[in-house]
C-alpha cells in the first residue's frame, strides 16, 4: 500500500500544479475543519474527495480503502464514549442522557446520548481532517514536501531525518514482503506453533536486515562526501493555477460563511 501511494503521488492529474499551492489549501481546509460544525466538516470531506478522487485521479477504491481503515479506529473509541454506567442510587441524574440500558448488580449501564452526538462530531472532524492529509499525501510526493518545508525555513536536520526514515519504511516494508514469501512458499505457517516460529525468525531477520542495510547506506554516504545535508534534484516542471486559486478562495469563503451562519443561528436560539 505504502508503494502505491508513492506512485500515485508521483502520476496523479494534478503532479504539475505547485505543491505549495496543493499545501496550503489543504492547511486551509485543515484549520477550518477544526473550529466548524459537523455540517461543514461533511462538506468539506465531501469537497477534498472530489478534489482527490475527480481531479488528482486517485482511484477511488485505494481512497475509500483508506478512509476505512481510517473509520476502523474510530470505532475501536466508540464504546468508551457511547456506554456509560453509574450507580442505581444515582440513576435520576442520567435519565435524560440515557437511551437504552440495563441492570448489572448495583450499577445501571446505558447508552449516553451525549456519548452518541459525541462520537459523531468525532467522527465528521476526523473524516475531514483525515480527507485533507490524504489529499497532500496522494498528490504531492514526499520529496517535494519536505523542499517546500526547507524553503519556509525549516531545519534542514529535521527534513534530512525525515527523508532517511521515510526511505526505511519503504525498505523495511520492502524486506519484510521478501522474508514472509519465502517462508510461505516453505510452508512456514501450516500450523500455530510453526507459524509463531517462523514469525520470530521473520523479526530476527529483519533487524539484522535493517541494520545492514543501514550500513551500507552511511558507507555510501561518506565514499561520496555527505557534508551533513542531502540534496534532491527536482525538475520544477509545475506552476500556479488561477483557476484552482480562485475555486479554493471561493470555496473556503462559502465554508467560512456557512460556518459563522450556524453560529449566530445557534446564538439566536439561546
Amino acid at each position: 500500500m505504502s508503494l502505491q501511494i508513492d506512485t500515485l503521488a508521483y502520476t496523479n492529474r494534478l503532479r504539475w500544479l505547485a505543491p505549495e499551492q496543493k499545501l496550503l489549501f489543504a492547511i486551509a481546509l485543515l484549520i477550518i475543519a477544526a473550529f466548524s460544525h459537523p455540517l461543514v466538516q461533511v462538506l468539506i470531506a465531501v469537497w477534498m474527495s472530489t478534489w482527490t478522487i475527480i481531479y488528482a485521479g486517485i482511484p477511488s477504491k485505494i481512497y475509500f480503502k483508506l478512509v476505512y481503515v481510517a473509520t476502523l479506529f474510530w470505532l475501536t473509541s466508540l464504546p468508551a464514549l457511547v456506554f456509560n454506567g453509574v450507580n442505581i442510587s444515582h440513576l435520576h441524574l442520567v435519565q435524560t442522557d440515557s437511551a437504552a440500558g440495563f441492570n448489572i448488580g448495583s450499577y445501571y449501564v446505558y447508552i449516553s446520548i451525549h456519548g452518541i452526538e459525541q462520537g459523531l462530531t468525532i467522527l465528521t472532524r476526523a473524516i475531514a481532517s483525515l480527507s485533507c492529509l490524504y489529499f497532500i499525501m496522494l498528490t504531492i510526493p514526499f520529496t517535494e514536501l519536505l523542499q517546500v518545508l526547507r524553503r519556509v525555513g525549516f531545519p534542514v536536520l529535521l527534513t534530512d531525518l525525515l527523508l532517511l526514515m521515510y526511505r526505511f519504511i519503504f525498505v523495511l516494508l520492502n524486506t519484510a514482503s521478501e522474508l514472509w514469501t519465502a517462508q510461505q512458499s516453505r510452508g512456514g505457517y501450516c500450523t500455530f506453533s510453526l507459524g509463531m516460529k517462523s514469525l520470530a525468525l521473520l523479526i530476527g531477520q529483519l533487524l539484522k536486515r535493517t541494520l545492514e542495510n543501514y550500513r551500507q547506506v552511511s558507507l555510501a554516504l561518506a565514499s561520496r562526501g555527505f557534508n551533513g545535508e542531502f540534496k534532491v534534484w527536482h525538475p520544477h516542471r509545475y506552476h500556479l493555477s488561477k483557476r484552482y486559486a480562485i475555486e479554493a478562495i471561493l470555496g473556503c469563503a462559502s465554508l467560512i460563511a456557512l460556518d459563522w451562519y450556524d453560529h449566530a443561528t445557534i446564538f439566536t436560539r439561546i
